[in-house]
C-alpha cells in the first residue's frame, strides 16, 4: 500500500498516532508509544474549549466513562457529547500528559461551530469521521506544500474498518480489528522498549493503510471532516511553533493522512472562514457503557464496551477472567455453574480460536463456549450476559469542581441529602409516603418529571400497598444532563424551577385534561406556590369547556388530586369544590352524549363512564366535608339508570351501566334479569345484543357472575343458541373478546356448567326454575337408553358383589 505523504512515526516528531475511538488495543499502543517518544506536548481530537477543563481528568473523583458536554447557552437542547471510556486512546493520552505535567490541548473543530453546523440534529458525539476506530500512523509533514482537499458532493460514505477487513478476507470488521489489534502487539511481553517499538510499528502500518484509502476514496463521503481536518492542521502548526517538533497527536486514524499534508496556513484558514457560531457552555458529565454502544445510536460506538473494558483492564489471561465473571453472574441468577464448567469453557474457546485461525479467542469464541457449556445450549441466559457484561451498566462520575448550571448543583445536593444516588441500571423502588425521607424522594421525582427530567417513571403499585405507597422505575441516562441544563432556565433550584414551569404550563395548556393532570402533579410534588395559578386556570377552562368528553376525561385526575392531597395532608377544599361542580356538569351532559355513537365512540364512552364512576366514589369518600357525598352518589346512580334504559344508547354502554348498578346494589337480580332478557330478545339484532353482553360481562369479574347466577347464564345460553348462522360470524368476535378476559379456571367452570346444563352442585340456584324441557337435576334434556344399557351390567356386578360382601360379614343383605 502507498504511504501517505508526510513524516512517519520515528525518532523525531511530530508524531501522528491514528487510533480507533474507544479501542483498548489502540489505548495500549498509545500509552506504549508515548512512553517511547516522550513528547513535549500532546494534542487530542476534541473541542478546543475543553482545554480549560482538561485538568479535571486527573481529579480523584473523576471516574470514566465520562463525556464532554457542549450545549448552546440560549438553547441547551442543542448539544453534543465527546465520550471517553477508561479504554479510550484519547483518555489514556490525556491522563498520560496530566500525570507527567506535559501540556495537552484539544484540536478538533470548536464546539461553537460544531453545534451551529448540527442545528436540528441529535448529536451524541463528534465522531463524524465515519470510522468506529481504525488506528492510524504518525505522519510527518514533508515535501511540497499542497492545497487542502475540497469536498466531493455525492461521494460514497466509506467505513474504513469494513474496507480493510474485506481486503483481508474478513466478513466482520469487528473480528478483523480484534485479530489485528486487540489480540496482537508487544505489550505485556518483553521490555518496555520492545512494546514502544511494536506500538510505533503498528501506527506506521495502519497509517499506510489509511493513506491508501484516502488516495482511493478522498474524503470518503464525510465532507465535514475536511473542515475539521483544516482546523486540526491549524492547531498543529500553532503547537509546533510553541513546542517544536516534539508534539504527539492522537486522532481518529482516518484523519492521519490529512494531518500529514503540507498545506499553507492561508489555505486552511480559507476553509474555516465564515463558519456559523453559537455561544456555548462546556462541562464534564457522567457517561455509561450502554451509551458507548453502537446499538444506542452513537455514531462512533462499539458493539461490546463491557468486553473492551475487560480486555483493557485484564492484566493477563483475559479469556479465563471473562468466563469467571460470566460464571459469577450466572450463579447470582441461581444457575448451577461450577469451576469445571469454567475450565471446560476456556478449553472450548481456545479450540474454536485455533480452528478458526485466530490468534486468541475473541468475543465470538467465548460466547459460543458460554452457550455450549455454561448455558447448556440455551440462548436465554446469553441475553442476560449481553446486557450485564458484554455491554454493561457502568456509570461514570465527575468531580464537584466541574462546571454546572445552578439547577444541577441543587439536584446533586438533594441526591446526597436523600441518599438517592443515580444509577444507570434499571431498578424499581417502593416509597412509603409516611416516612419523611421517602416522601422527600417522591417530591423530587415528581418535580423532575414536571421539568421533563425523567429520572424515574411511575410503576404499577404492588397490590395491597395502599395510597401511602408509590412505586418507581429509576434509570439515570447521560442525556438527562442536557434536560437539567434545559430546565435551568426556569430556576436555580429544583423547587423554584418546577414551580415556574407549572405556572407556565397552566397558562399555556389548551385542554382541560392537561390542567387537571398538572394539578395532580403539583399536589404530588407539593408545589403549593404554583397550585393557586393552576386552580385559576382550571376553573377558567372548566367554565368554558362544553365537551362532555373533555369533562369526563378531566374529572378522574382532578379527584385523584383531592385524594392525594388528603394523603399528603394538603388543603384541597377549593379543588374538591371544582371537582364537584365538574361532576355535576358531567351528570347533565353524559346521557345525551350516548346517542349516535359508532363502535369506537361507544368503547371510549364506556371507558369514560367507568372512570367517572370510580371518581364519584372517591370524591364522595375523601371530600365529605366539602361535598354532599350521599347526594352525589344518588345523582350519579340516576344518570346510570337513565343510560341503562335509553334505547338510543349503544348496547355496550347500556350493558355497562346495568353492570355498575348491579355491583353497587342499586339493581336487584330480578331487575337485571329483566333488562338482560329485553336486550337478548329475538327482536334485538345479534350484534347489538352481543355488544350489550360485552358491556355487562366485560372484565374478569363478569365470569364469576355467570358462575354463581344460573338465571343469567341460562338466558345467555338460550340467546346464543338462537343466533342465526348468518349472524353468528358477526357475533363471535365480540363474545370471544368478552370471554377471553376471564381466567382459564373460570372459563373451564363455565364450560362444564353449560355442558351439564346446571350449576356446579347439580341443582338449580335458590329461587330459580329450570328452563322448559330441562329436568330439575340439571343434567341434560333426558335419559339416553342406549348409553344407560351399556353400564347396566357393570352396575349389576358391582352391586351384587357389595351385597355378597355385606351378607358374608353379617351386615345387611
Amino acid at each position: 500500500m502507498r504511504q501517505p505523504k508526510g513524516r512517519q512515526a520515528g525518532a523525531q516528531g511530530p508524531w501522528l498516532f491514528g487510533v480507533r475511538h474507544h479501542g483498548p488495543g489502540s489505548a495500549r499502543s498509545v500509552r506504549a508509544a508515548l512512553d517511547a517518544v516522550q513528547p513535549g506536548a500532546v494534542l487530542i481530537e476534541g473541542p478546543p474549549e475543553a482545554d480549560e477543563l482538561a485538568h479535571l481528568a486527573a481529579d480523584m473523583d473523576m471516574r470514566p466513562p465520562v463525556a464532554l458536554l457542549a450545549h448552546a447557552t440560549d438553547d441547551p437542547g442543542r448539544s453534543a457529547f465527546w465520550p471517553f471510556a477508561e479504554f479510550s486512546p484519547e483518555w489514556v493520552a490525556l491522563r498520560w500528559a496530566l500525570d507527567r505535567g506535559v501540556p495537552v490541548h484539544f484540536i478538533d473543530l470548536p464546539a461553537t461551530h460544531t453545534l451551529a453546523l448540527r442545528a436540528g440534529d441529535e448529536a451524541e458525539g463528534d465522531d463524524t469521521d465515519g470510522t468506529d476506530g481504525t488506528g492510524g500512523d504518525k505522519a510527518e509533514e514533508a515535501g511540497n506544500e499542497e492545497q487542502p482537499p475540497r469536498p466531493h458532493p455525492g461521494a460514497l460514505r466509506v467505513d474504513p474498518l469494513a474496507v480493510l477487513a474485506d481486503a483481508a478476507g474478513y466478513d466482520d470488521p469487528e473480528r478483523w480489528w480484534e485479530d489485528v489489534v486487540e489480540h496482537r502487539g508487544g505489550t505485556g511481553a518483553g521490555a518496555e522498549d520492545d512494546a514502544g517499538e511494536a506500538a510505533l510499528a503498528s501506527f506506521r502500518a495502519l497509517g499506510e493503510a489509511m493513506g491508501a484509502l484516502r488516495e482511493e476514496f478522498g474524503d470518503g463521503g464525510h465532507t465535514r471532516d475536511l473542515v475539521r481536518e483544516a482546523h486540526m492542521r491549524v492547531r498543529l502548526k500553532a503547537a509546533r511553533k510553541e513546542h517544536g517538533d516534539s508534539v504527539a497527536v492522537i486522532c481518529g486514524a482516518w484523519h492521519v493522512p490529512a494531518l500529514a499534508l503540507r498545506t499553507t496556513l492561508t489555505a486552511d484558514r480559507a476553509l474555516l472562514k465564515g463558519l456559523p457560531k453559537v455561544k456555548t457552555g462546556l462541562t464534564w458529565v457522567p457517561w455509561t457503557h450502554r451509551r458507548l454502544a453502537r446499538a444506542g445510536g452513537y455514531g462512533a460506538g462499539i458493539a461490546s464496551p463491557g468486553w473492551y473494558g475487560h480486555l483493557f483492564s485484564a492484566p493477563d489471561r483475559p479469556v479465563e477472567r471473562w468466563l469467571t465473571k460470566v460464571a459469577g453472574l450466572l450463579r447470582e441468577e441461581g444457575r448451577q455453574v461450577s469451576s469445571a464448567h469454567v475450565i471446560e469453557a476456556v478449553r472450548l474457546a481456545g479450540a474454536l480460536a485455533t480452528l478458526r485461525g485466530r490468534p486468541l479467542a475473541g468475543l465470538t469464541e467465548t460466547t459460543d463456549a458460554i452457550r455450549s457449556v455454561l448455558c447448556e445450549g440455551s440462548d436465554v441466559p446469553l441475553a442476560l450476559i449481553e446486557d450485564r457484561l458484554t455491554v454493561g451498566d457502568v456509570l461514570g462520575e465527575v468531580p464537584a469542581a466541574a462546571p454546572a448550571v445552578p439547577l444541577q448543583r441543587d439536584l446533586e445536593r438533594l441526591q446526597r441529602s436523600l441518599r438517592f444516588k443515580p444509577e444507570a441500571a434499571d431498578r424499581e423502588i417502593d416509597l412509603d409516603l409516611r416516612k419523611e425521607n421517602d416522601a422527600a424522594r417522591s417530591r423530587l421525582l415528581h418535580r423532575l418529571s414536571l421539568l421533563r427530567v425523567d429520572w424515574g417513571t411511575p410503576a404499577a403499585a404492588r397490590s395491597g400497598t395502599g395510597t401511602f405507597r408509590e412505586s418507581w422505575r429509576l434509570s439515570w441516562q447521560p442525556e438527562l444532563a442536557v434536560r437539567v441544563a434545559e430546565a435551568g432556565v426556569w430556576g436555580t433550584t429544583v423547587a423554584s424551577a418546577a414551580t415556574a414551569k407549572a405556572r407556565s404550563d397552566a397558562t399555556s395548556a389548551t385542554h382541560l385534561a392537561d390542567i387537571t393532570a398538572l394539578a395532580e402533579l403539583c399536589l404530588r410534588a407539593e408545589l403549593s406556590e404554583a397550585l393557586p395559578d393552576v386552580m385559576r386556570a382550571l376553573a377558567d377552562r372548566a367554565a368554558l369547556d362544553t365537551d362532555v368528553g373533555h369533562l369526563a376525561q378531566a374529572l378522574p385526575a382532578l379527584v385523584r388530586s383531592v385524594r392525594y392531597g388528603d394523603v399528603r395532608g394538603t388543603d384541597t377544599a377549593a379543588l374538591a369544590e371544582v371537582a364537584a361542580g365538574l361532576a355535576e356538569r358531567v351528570f347533565v351532559g353524559l346521557p345525551p352524549a350516548c346517542t349516535g355513537l359508532d363502535a369506537d365512540g361507544a368503547r371510549e364512552l364506556r371507558r369514560q363512564i367507568e372512570a367517572v364512576h370510580t371518581a364519584v366514589g372517591l370524591l364522595a369518600d375523601t371530600a365529605a366535608a366539602q361535598v354532599d357525598g350521599a347526594g352525589l352518589r344518588q345523582r350519579w346512580r340516576a344518570v346510570l339508570r337513565n343510560i341503562a334504559d335509553r334505547e338510543s344508547a349503544p348496547g355496550l354502554v347500556r350493558g355497562r351501566a346495568v353492570r355498575l348498578l348491579l355491583d353497587e346494589g342499586t339493581l336487584d337480580e330480578d331487575a337485571v334479569a329483566r333488562r338482560m332478557g329485553l336486550a337478548l330478545s329475538p327482536g334485538t339484532p345479534p350484534p347489538d345484543a352481543a355488544a350489550w353482553i360485552e358491556g355487562f360481562l366485560g372484565g374478569a369479574a363478569g365470569g364469576m357472575l355467570l358462575v354463581h347466577d344460573e338465571r343469567l347464564r341460562q338466558l345467555l345460553d338460550t340467546w346464543l343458541a338462537s343466533v342465526p348462522a348468518t349472524a353468528f360470524t358477526d357475533v363471535l368476535p365480540l363474545l370471544r373478546r368478552t370471554f377471553s378476559a376471564y381466567e382459564s379456571g373460570v372459563r373451564r367452570t363455565l364450560g362444564e356448567l353449560v355442558r351439564r346444563g346446571g350449576p356446579a352442585a347439580g341443582s338449580p340456584a335458590p329461587g330459580t326454575e329450570a328452563l322448559p324441557g330441562t329436568p330439575a337435576d340439571g343434567f341434560g334434556p333426558g335419559l339416553d337408553p342406549e348409553r344407560a344399557d351399556a353400564v347396566t351390567e357393570v352396575l349389576r356386578h358391582l352391586l351384587g358383589d357389595l351385597v355378597a360382601v355385606g351378607a358374608g360379614d353379617g351386615g345387611p343383605g
